[in-house]
């Protein structure tokens, strides 16, 4: 959530910024709107509070002298005391609508993120290895290698929960397990493990950011209340909700694997076949807590942990910075990690690591006690995917299948798949 004060301060300067995304900003003008209506009347709640006061403390000294001026002072304050909570109330609901306001509002993009209308306007950072040549086995589709070995099964997942679930089959199901277990112990070194709650409340959900805006693409279970979480990022945002962390233990690095959910239902008309759009994946998170000042190191240092893990499964793929108007909604800057799938010959987007500012601990009430100076300021939130795992299961299938149609295992998984080179 943007802070108010800078609607209220330089209303033309967050215009500006919002209009890089290529939104309407009537909102804008509608918060400022109700924030000067809620000041003024907060105001006069105070004054006539104030006024209260004053009457009750001569009321006090003329019951000693005259009594029915005392009354009479004492009538006009219960008139003023009515007034006064009359106006607390408005005061309320105007909080309340103003806070409404707010939370549909996005963040500002960063200064030096590119602006665009959508993923047309991208920036390709880097490619790494794009010249590379594909043999003709490799231009096999991961659900017909999927199909072709035992270790996919969509039909069935299919017949048991729907369209757009997948069960993994054998070594199918070992390769993602590796996969999740490689990306884990990679970010042993530095980052907590974290098994959150994969069910959370919904004021979890909107602290972080989540809803209102993505509601209909999220599970929810209405008779208790609870939301199927469509990323870690949700409950591990949460972590330190309405906490004041100490500057000295910043940054704070969390890693989680989670099941997420998602119900796609804007991917209408979109590719849904194998594993490229699904309404449950497997999915390993990091997300910090940081100072302001050190934010651009994690972002920098989350993206290379991405990449690093793309780079030694041997997959093509390339890095960009997302423009203003592809950018998520609680997002300052982004960049994203596709890997290429030469049997698709599509670019999946297997890592996406954000940059929020303070935008979503002052939805969470995140704050921290900087070490020098008093008061509490706002953490920095950022989060990256390290990695989403079926585009990565189905970019790594395509990409080392063998001519006579086996998986050749990158070296740096071997480990986990008891020293096997070929899969099955």
């Amino acid at each position: 959530m943007l802070d108010v004060r800078a609607i209220r301060n330089d209303i033309d300067a967050v215009k500006a910024g919002l209009a890089r995304r290529g939104i309407d900003v009537s909102d804008v003008d509608r918060a400022a709107d109700i924030d000067a209506r809620h000041r003024a009347t907060l105001a006069e709640a105070e004054g006539l509070r104030a006024e209260v006061k004053r009457l009750s403390a001569e009321v006090g000294t003329l019951r000693k002298t005259d009594p029915s001026a005392a009354d009479e002072l004492m009538a006009q304050s219960r008139r003023l005391g009515e007034e006064q909570r009359a106006k607390d109330e408005v005061a309320s609901v105007l909080a309340a609508e103003l806070r409404e306001v707010m939370l549909g509002i996005p963040n500002l993009p960063a200064d030096d993120t590119p602006d665009g209308g959508g993923p047309e306007d991208n920036v390709i950072v880097r490619t790494v290895d794009a010249d590379r040549t594909w043999a003709d086995h490799q231009r096999t589709p991961h659900w017909e290698i999927g199909a072709e070995l035992g270790i996919l099964d969509p039909a069935r997942a299919t017949r048991m929960s729907g369209s757009m679930f997948n069960m993994y089959r054998g070594v199918g199901a070992r390769l993602l397990r590796a996969l999740v277990q490689l990306s884990l112990d990679r970010a042993s070194d530095k980052w907590e493990e974290i098994r959150p709650p994969s069910l959370v409340r919904s004021e979890t959900m909107l602290g972080v950011g989540q809803l209102p805006k993505f509601a209909d693409d999220a599970y929810f279970v209405e008779r208790d209340d609870l939301w199927a979480i469509p990323t870690a990022e949700v409950p591990l945002t949460a972590m330190h909700a309405g906490e004041v962390l100490v500057e000295a233990d910043l940054p704070i690095r969390y890693t989680a694997y989670t099941p997420c959910f998602r119900r796609e239902s804007g991917s209408a008309g979109r590719d849904t076949r194998g594993l490229l759009r699904s309404h449950e994946f497997d999915k390993v998170e990091l997300m910090a807590f940081c100072t302001p000042g050190q934010a651009a190191e994690i972002h920098a240092e989350i993206t290379a942990r991405a990449e690093a893990i793309v780079a030694d499964l041997g997959l093509v793929y390339r890095v960009l910075d997302l423009c203003t108007g592809d950018l998520g909604a609680n997002s300052r800057r982004t960049f994203d990690i596709e890997a290429y799938a030469p049997g698709c010959d599509q670019w999946l987007e297997v890592s996406s690591v954000s940059w929020f500012g303070d935008f979503q601990a002052r939805r969470t009430a995140t704050r921290y006690r900087p070490a020098v100076g008093t008061g509490t300021e706002f953490v920095h939130t950022l989060n990256g995917s390290a990695m989403g795992w079926p585009r990565v299961w189905a970019a790594l299938v395509e990409t080392h299948r063998r001519a006579d149609g086996r998986i050749a295992v990158p070296e740096v998984l071997r480990p986990y798949l008891a020293g096997a080179e070929v899969l099955p």
